[in-house]
């Protein structure tokens, strides 16, 4: 990519719904009847081998179609005057963590929050003793700004213990707040994010809300477009059948809001936790989410849209994803521990891992196991089923309407599918199965040498220190930090069932 700061406009994007919902019931329909087409084939090789696949093909094949249900089900809130003015009447607090940020995605993210058709009533930002920069343009630019729009804010420079530590100190100035909003420093809201990521909570019974997550920076190289295109699609596939259910199990660092009791009443449990003995330094999202889904119901807004830099090279990408498949693990753990199986939620978790264990056995199976001990080889056809669900459940993807890029070009990055399959089947599952093997290393694990991504498209310049955000704090200095809202060290403060 070029040196030159490349142009901005104003991010915005929308769903639309028509007819990409009614192109993926017909591709999937075509797929599903595809897949059970090739599993009769399979089931017929001889008598030995129908008693050893049948089964296992029929619950992959209605755990398939469950799935294709429930995430046509969901529906964003929609909002009556009477229960906008509701809304009106909350108090909205943006909690923004800065470590290492790169200064112009810090300063576009908080430009698209002075651009909200609903603004927050108060953003705190926690520079979280950054070594790159201390941000001082920004900084004097946002204050005068937030003035202006009558945003109150609060800007602090705090020594360096981590993402949750630097959300603590923007709630502990923020105890009047409804809803939190979290994000993350290379967040940039779409105009309406947050009055879309607020509608849900006219239920009483919704305790956190996820947004949806679209890559800033989507077409700055081939990682950065299949990596847009697997995230978008995840979410709008797996969250969203979830969310159908009132069971998001995690929700997105970028845009998650939470009533403020969620947070403020588990905040010692939130940073004091533990994990074989160590404290953890990641996946405080979805610990967030889990301590939403012991008060109610955690969904997603579908409508309401965040822009986010993803990676632009592989090593950062695959140490963000070591980390998230840690904390998934860690996650999996205090799931079953704590969630009650009257939650929807703990059934879905049950079901992945089933799901993901039985994916692992069929492949090994058809790949090694039949070849080898049965001399059956699998009819080469089919391999396109994976690639026909793929671009099928891809269409989602499509339905996401970007004001910065053309149709044809999401179409593109639609028909590179087959490249994120196959990196799904292989390296992203070795990396899934190591970061379980190795969940005990509870480091963060990027962003030590500052920003991985800057908007200008150049490389960041190093810092001259190495920053200490991979290394836990000392144990006295850990516990100071944390007692203000819990007098002892808890591993995790849920209600076990």
């Amino acid at each position: 990519m070029s040196g030159r700061r490349r142009r901005i406009p104003v991010l915005a994007a929308r769903q639309h719904r028509s007819g990409t919902v009614l192109m993926g019931i017909f591709v999937l329909g075509l797929a599903a009847a595809w897949a059970a087409h090739h599993a009769l084939v399979a089931s017929d090789w001889n008598s030995r081998t129908t008693s050893r696949l049948s089964m296992v093909w029929l619950a992959l094949f209605f755990v398939f179609m469950a799935q294709t249900l429930m995430y046509h089900l969901e529906r964003p809130r929609r909002l009556t005057p009477r229960l906008a003015r509701q809304l009106d009447e909350l108090h909205v607090s943006i909690l923004v963590p800065v470590y290492n940020e790169d200064p112009g995605y810090l300063k576009l993210g908080l430009e698209s929050f002075l651009r909200q058709t609903r603004l927050p009533n108060s953003v705190h930002i926690v520079d979280d003793g950054s070594t790159s920069s201390d941000y001082a343009e920004v900084r004097a630019w946002w204050e005068q700004a937030a003035r202006q729009a009558g945003v109150a804010t609060s800007w602090q420079r705090v020594p360096n213990g981590g993402k949750r530590h630097a959300q603590a100190h923007a709630v502990r100035v923020s105890s009047d707040a409804d809803i939190y909003i979290t994000c993350d420093s290379d967040s940039c809201f779409a105009p309406d994010a947050v009055a879309e990521v607020l509608a849900p909570f006219t239920r009483p019974r919704v305790q956190s809300v996820a947004g949806i997550v679209i890559a800033t920076n989507n077409r700055a190289n081939l990682l950065a477009r299949i990596t847009d295109l697997w995230f978008t699609t995840t979410q709008l596939v797996d969250r969203s059948g979830q969310s159908a259910v009132g069971a998001v199990m995690v929700n997105s660092g970028p845009l998650a809001a939470y009533r403020a009791d969620v947070v403020r009443d588990n905040l010692g449990s939130y940073l004091n936790e533990t994990f074989m003995g160590r404290p953890v330094m990641f996946s405080d999202d979805s610990l967030l989410t889990l301590y939403a889904q012991e008060r109610g119901l955690t969904v997603q807004q579908p409508s309401a849209v965040v822009f986010t830099a993803m990676p632009e090279k592989w090593s950062h990408f695959s140490r963000m994803y070591l980390r998230w498949m840690r904390g998934s693990t860690i996650r999996s753990v205090w799931r079953m521990k704590y969630l009650s199986p009257a939650r929807p939620a703990f059934w879905l978790h049950l079901l992945r891992w089933f799901q993901m264990f039985l994916v692992q056995m069929v492949t090994v199976w058809l790949l090694l196991v039949e070849p080898l001990a049965f001399n059956n080889l699998p009819p080469a056809s089919m391999l396109w089923v994976p690639f026909l669900i793929g671009w099928a459940q891809g269409l989602r993807y499509l339905g996401i309407i970007r004001s910065d890029e053309r149709i044809r070009s999401r179409a593109l990055t639609w028909l590179m599918m087959p490249l994120a399959i196959v990196l799904a089947w292989t390296v992203l599952r070795w990396l899934r199965w190591y970061g379980i093997v190795t969940c005990a290393r509870t480091g963060w694990g990027t962003r030590q040498n500052g920003a991985e991504v800057s908007l200008n498209g150049s490389t960041p310049t190093p810092p001259t220190a190495p920053a200490p955000m991979d290394r836990p704090p000392a144990p006295a200095q850990h516990a100071k930090l944390l007692d203000p809202y819990s007098e002892q060290t808890l591993e995790i403060s849920l209600r076990p069932r």
